[in-house]
Formats: C-alpha cells, structure tokens, sequence
C-alpha cells in the first residue's frame, strides 16, 4: 500500500443468462470488449454467469455444471482480457475434485495472467438458494489482488452482507471490492417486501464502501429464472459506490447494461484522513467477535 495508484475506469457487466451456457459465455465477452471499447480497465461480470441460477433445486446432475480452473470458460475469459488490455473479474463455478466444489471468483489481469482467486465464503441455504448443497465454504481467506489497474478485492453475493468479510478485505488493501451477485425476489413476495428488500441490499453495501473508505462494486443479473409461477426476478440494480458512499453508477432492475464509471483512489485517502474510522478503531477490544454468541452462562 506504499504507492497511490492513478485513477481507474471500471466497468460493471448486468446480464440476463440464458439457459444456454455457451451463449452465456459469448455474450459476456461480447460485453467485456464493450467495455473495454468505452475505456474500461477493469470489469466484472454477475455471479456464475455461465448458467440460469442453478441453487433454485436440489439436483445432483447440476454439479456437472462445474468446471476446473483454469478451464473452458476461464481461458475464455482470459482471453478476453489479453485481447483488450483490461482486468476482469468473473464468477465461476469451481470443480476442485470429485466431490468438492466452489462457487468462486477469479481476478484475470490484464495480460490474461489468473491473478488470484477467491473462493465465497458464506453460504446460504434458503428457499430457492441452496448453495450449501452445492458449494463447499471457501478456504483462501479474505484476499486483495494488485492488477495492472488497481488493488482488487472479491467478495461474492451472501458475502455483501458480512461487514468483517468487508473489513478484513479492505484490511487487506483493496481500493474497490467488487460483489458478483445472483440476487432477486420471490414473485409472491415482491409487492410486500420487494422495494424493502432491494434497498436492505443496496445499503448495507453502501455503508461497507463508508466505514472502510473504498469503492464498493455490486453486479447483479436481471430477468425471471426458473418455474412462470415461481422462480426467482433478480433485480438487476448493480451499482458502484464511492467511499464516502455516494452511488457513482447504478443500472436499472430489468435491463441489460454496461455501467462505466472512473474511480479515483485519492478520494480514499481524502476520505479517510476525515473520516477515520480505521485510524480510530480498537483493535485491542475485539476479540469477542470470533464467539458465535455472547452467551451470558453460569
């Protein structure tokens, strides 16, 4: 962290997948390179955008979906980011072995090198996200990843909602934390909880980018996956916070879209000498935080 880097510009890839994979993949390049055309250097695309969101079901067949890394979509990805110069992030389903596998987010740096790896940490396990049947929890840690455009750190979807896994990150030195997402309502939840739901989400992320001083990047899907009468309508919304919170770019619920924004990291230098909430923290009185519960026994 000894050297500021210069201004970034970065790119944040909305899509609706399709139930082809192979049409997945090629539309995300596609829009990769027209990120980089628009002056891009650095770009992330949706949580396991290869695929529809296989988690609605319980289906062993669907671990067939996995594939190594590096691997078919992998080398496309990193070719991509040779072509164009430009970082990219990409969230892919990882077959590690028979038997294990991980819902894990790969940084390509600009030469089309594999940077690093992430590996999502917190894994849900709720009506239609059972990733825990799937997805083995991560075991590489909270990491940041210095790429030709900027210090980058990955955290993926359930993550977003873990304020240590942001810290522990920015900790680590990221000047932007990007989240791969696959969120979206419940139809028959939407009218009661759905604006309420979607602004939970977009504002627990928002004071992640506040309280640790760095930009704070969410790349969601759009469109309707799964049963007409059920399934779920992912809410699109992705956006890019600066550190002071400000939403610099934002995409819209339904639509397809390339955010372009730049980010300057002397606005977190600016904004943590006023605001210094990692200066002031007490790192000696925290210890209780790795207990599950403080639990008041006998």
């Amino acid at each position: 962290m000894s050297r500021p880097s210069q201004p970034f510009t970065v790119a944040l890839v909305q899509m609706r997948c399709s139930t082809d994979p192979d049409d997945n993949v090629r539309r995300a390049c596609e829009r990769l390179r027209e990120a980089a055309e628009r002056g891009a250097q650095v770009a992330c695309l949706p949580e396991l955008f290869r695929t529809q969101y296989f988690c609605q079901v319980e289906d062993s067949s669907r671990f067939n979906l996995a594939e190594p890394i590096p691997g078919p979509t992998s080398e496309a990805l990193a070719q991509v980011a040779r072509e164009t110069g430009m970082v990219v992030v990409g969230s892919l389903f990882e077959r590690r072995t028979a038997g294990i596998y991980h819902n894990t987010a790969v940084v390509f740096d600009a030469d089309g090198s594999i940077r690093g790896r992430y590996r999502k940490m917190h894994i849900p396990d709720d009506p239609l996200y059972y990733e825990k049947y799937y997805f083995t929890p991560g075991d590489l840690g909270f990491q940041t990843f210095e790429t030709k455009a900027a210090r980058v750190g990955t955290l993926v979807c359930w993550d977003q909602w873990y304020p240590e896994a942001a810290r522990l990150t920015a900790l680590k030195g990221a000047e932007i934390l990007f989240y791969p997402t696959a969120i979206g309502w419940h139809p028959a939840e939407k009218a009661e909880f759905g604006e309420a739901q979607a602004n939970a989400w977009e504002t627990v992320q928002r004071a992640h980018a506040i309280s640790n001083g760095l930009f704070v990047a969410a790349i969601n899907r759009v469109g309707h996956e799964g049963p007409v009468d059920g399934g779920l309508e992912f809410w699109g919304g992705s956006f890019l916070a600066d550190p002071f919170g400000r939403v610099l770019a934002r995409a819209g619920r339904d639509t397809e879209e390339v955010l372009i924004a730049s980010c300057d990291p002397g606005l977190m230098e600016e904004t943590r000498r006023n605001w210094p909430f990692l200066r002031d923290r007490r790192i000696d009185a925290y210890g209780s935080i790795t207990q599950r519960f403080l639990d008041e026994l006998p």
